[in-house]
């Protein structure tokens, strides 16, 4: 998977690149077979005039060749933001793993119940 990583109204640290790479291993996970699969994350402050409340921005977008997911978050911290980010993305793409399983058992049960009703004495 390439990331790629771009930050608005402040510096990208290595200690930020360091931290979105642990974070996203898990996600990376999902798309190892797929070596073209893309993902970009912007990290954003929203403001520079604010010092309380939600102001940092997490946003990521995975285009694989079967998927397209994409997920943003808003929190007061830049590490919380990240975390968020990451657990609504494996979220999205956990659920749309099961909901492509789901769809070929169920159209597997109906593809038998017509082959079950082509046998005759069945």
């Amino acid at each position: 998977m390439n990331i790629q990583i771009k930050t608005t109204s402040f510096p990208l640290t290595p200690a930020i690149s360091d931290y979105v790479e642990k974070r996203m291993a898990s996600v990376k996970a999902f798309f190892d077979n797929d070596p073209t699969t893309r993902c970009d994350i912007e990290l954003a402050r929203t403001t520079t005039h604010h010092k309380h409340g939600d102001i940092f921005r997490a946003e990521v977008h995975i285009v694989a060749k079967d998927t397209n997911v994409y997920a943003c978050v808003e929190k007061e911290d830049m590490y919380a933001a990240i975390d968020a980010v990451r657990d609504d993305l494996l979220r999205e793409v956990k659920s749309g793993k099961e909901r492509k399983r789901s769809l070929m058992r169920r159209g597997g049960a109906q593809m038998k119940n017509i082959i079950k009703g082509f046998w005759p004495g069945k």
